[in-house]
This record gives structure tokens, C-alpha cells and sequence, in this order.
């Protein structure tokens, strides 16, 4: 008996990926050698690099789901759309750690950013993929505008923010966390 890969098995390991991502990202933390709160603090940028990261994977999960429910088999394209989004979710873990050793210096961060990039990047095919091909009573035009200029707009501001960080690498990853807002809502405005 051969099972086909299905929407909802797809979504599933998805699913499983963000959940290790999230485990691999935890296991960069490191307490300090210290016992005192002094040294804990020490630590922000380490803190603050994991926290960012940890919103930034939990959006693009809401996303990924969201955009998920629009497909009805899961098309070789599909696939490989999914997993190249996933392979760039996956550097995450590693350019967290990297930004939070360099204590936020500019390349790092500039890296860290080019990871926002192509993860945006690759949603963008996902859209493309998914709600572009969705009927047009399923996804009204509106919606499929703002999805669009949402995507295209951030995927620039994530560009500005790679190079941005180069010389002012705080600029570039509050740029960054700019963009993190427009996705906190999966639906585009105007979405039933």
C-alpha cells in the first residue's frame, strides 16, 4: 500500500520541524558561570537574540499555518516550496547563536537579518503557490494585494536591515523586529 503526501502530512511535518527548531534554538542557552543576577544580565544580548528568535519562529509557524489551509494536495512544487521555507527557518538557531557570542556585532546581525530575508523570501513562493492558486472565493483579490505588498514590502525592509546592521547593527535588528509586527496577525486585513 503506498500513501501519498497530503496537505495535512505536510503541514504535520512542518509542524515537527518548527518544534525541533525551537528545541535546537533552547539549547543555545547558556547560564552564566556566575551566581549573581549581575552576570545574568550580562548576558542580554544572548537573552534578547533568543527572545527575537522565539517570536520570530512562532510567526512564521502562525504563518505557515495560515497559508497551509489554502492547499488542497500537496504538489511536488508544493513541497519544495515548503522545504526551502523550512531550510531557511532552520538557519535561525544558528544565526542567533552567532549574533548573541558577537554580543550584536554588525556582521553577525547583518547575517541575522539575511536569514530574515530568505525566510520571508521563500514565504513569498509559498503565497505564490498557495493562495495565488486558491479560488477567488476562497481568497478575494484584496486580501491577495495586501498579502503581496505586505511580503514585498518587509522582504525590502529586511534588505535595508542587512545592510543597515553592517554600520549600525541595533538599527538593523529593530528593523527586523519591525517587520515581526506586520505578521503577528496571520489574515491580511480585510480576511474573513
Amino acid at each position: 500500500m503506498r500513501t501519498r503526501a497530503t496537505p495535512e502530512r505536510l503541514s504535520t511535518f512542518s509542524d515537527g520541524v518548527f518544534a525541533v527548531l525551537i528545541t535546537v534554538l533552547v539549547l543555545e542557552l547558556r547560564p552564566p558561570e556566575q551566581p549573581t543576577f549581575q552576570a545574568l544580565m550580562l548576558l542580554w544580548p544572548t537573552w534578547l537574540s533568543y527572545a527575537v528568535s522565539y517570536v520570530f519562529i512562532a510567526i512564521v509557524w502562525a504563518n505557515h499555518h495560515h497559508l497551509m489551509r489554502y492547499a488542497t494536495e500537496a504538489t511536488p512544487r508544493l513541497m519544495w516550496f515548503n522545504f526551502a521555507h523550512l531550510f531557511s527557518v532552520s538557519l535561525l538557531p544558528l544565526s542567533t547563536a552567532w549574533m548573541a557570542v558577537s554580543e550584536l556585532a554588525p556582521q553577525p546581525v547583518a547575517f541575522y537579518a539575511a536569514v530574515f530575508f530568505l525566510v520571508n523570501a521563500t514565504y513569498i513562493f509559498l503565497i505564490r503557490e498557495l493562495v495565488d492558486r486558491a479560488p477567488a472565493d476562497e481568497v478575494p483579490r484584496n486580501v491577495r494585494r495586501i498579502m503581496h505588498i505586505r511580503s514585498v514590502v518587509t522582504l525590502c525592509l529586511f534588505g535595508v536591515a542587512i545592510f543597515a546592521a553592517l554600520k549600525f547593527p541595533v538599527v538593523g535588528l529593530g528593523i527586523c523586529c519591525c517587520c515581526l509586527i506586520v505578521y503577528l496577525k496571520p489574515e491580511a486585513p480585510g480576511a474573513r
